[in-house]
């Protein structure tokens, strides 16, 4: 059962509009994640964190310390290093030493990594755009607008806060 239905049998005056919208986008938010989940694993045999890694070295050719890669993906470092050992022993990336800093790596995707990252993103992004398939270009951009303002707002009281 997801949010938004537990919500049923209760009348809109027990829960505030804010609230409803809300679980909507947390099911929303899920629905979308549990296809994109399974598209990758039965498209590329891959996970959404080996994706998620991938995609944070797509944007660093140079590479990133294990602990950046953590702190980017919001993980422990044991689940950053148990992923990178995998994509490290199917040659998807590497781990380069730091110069200056013999305890340190740098991890960046290899030749093969960067052709199946392609790959996986192009295929992620239609994934993305056939969720949203339901809405025209107005909407979309609307809805973007929208969730821009709720962002700035939760971003704002957490700087009022800290």
């Amino acid at each position: 059962m997801d949010q938004e239905a537990r919500l049923d049998g209760t009348t809109r005056a027990e829960h505030p509009q804010a609230l409803r919208l809300w679980l909507r986008l947390l099911t929303c938010t899920h629905l979308v994640e549990k296809q994109v989940r399974a598209a990758l694993r039965e498209g590329f045999d891959t996970t959404l964190p080996r994706f998620d890694l991938m995609a944070q070295l797509e944007r660093s050719p140079d590479g990133l310390k294990m602990n950046e890669l953590s702190r980017r993906m919001m993980v422990t470092g044991g689940n950053v290093t148990g992923i990178t050992d995998q994509l490290v022993a199917e040659d998807l990336v590497e781990r380069v030493p730091v110069p200056g800093d013999r305890r340190a790596y740098l991890v960046r995707l290899t030749v093969n990594g960067r052709n199946l990252f392609s790959d996986m993103a192009h295929a992620h992004e239609a994934w993305v755009m056939d969720a949203f398939a339901g809405l025209n270009a107005r909407e979309i951009a609307t809805l973007h607008r929208l969730l821009g303002k709720v962002k700035e707002r939760v971003q704002v009281a957490r700087e009022e806060t800290a």
